[in-house]
């Protein structure tokens, strides 16, 4: 079993940015794909940005602001999110995908976190 762990969400205006972190438990981890996802209050968890062996994808609401990435080697990925805006607001989970590759399907992915809140004020 692999425990994934997400940490650097808070409560910030808009316009500023946020760095999430992400762990996973075993080293093994360092060779999937990896990605992350949102849900606002009342909607579907969404796909927001991806990275695997097939390189890095973005929701198209977030491609211009935000960069996932991770340490080669390492069970660790990271989102920097600038220019956050109110719609942005939600809790954001990063999960671990079965393969090397990531991909925009929740069925990719076989190892979830318990997620970061993120508030973005107007």
């Amino acid at each position: 079993q692999v425990q994934v762990t997400e940490s650097g969400g808070g409560l910030v205006q808009a316009g500023n940015s946020l760095r999430l972190s992400c762990t996973a438990s075993r080293r093994t981890a360092s060779n999937n794909g990896m990605a992350w996802f949102r849900q606002a209050p009342g909607k579907e968890r969404e796909f927001v940005a991806g990275i695997g062996n097939g390189g890095t994808h973005y929701l198209e609401s977030v491609k211009d602001r935000f960069t996932i990435s991770r340490e080669f080697g390492q069970s660790t990925a990271f989102l920097q999110m600038n220019f956050l805006k109110p719609e942005d607001t939600g809790v954001y989970y990063c999960a671990i995908s079965r393969s090397a590759y990531s991909s925009r399907s929740r069925d990719t992915y076989q190892y979830w976190g318990r997620g970061t809140q993120v508030t973005v004020s107007s």
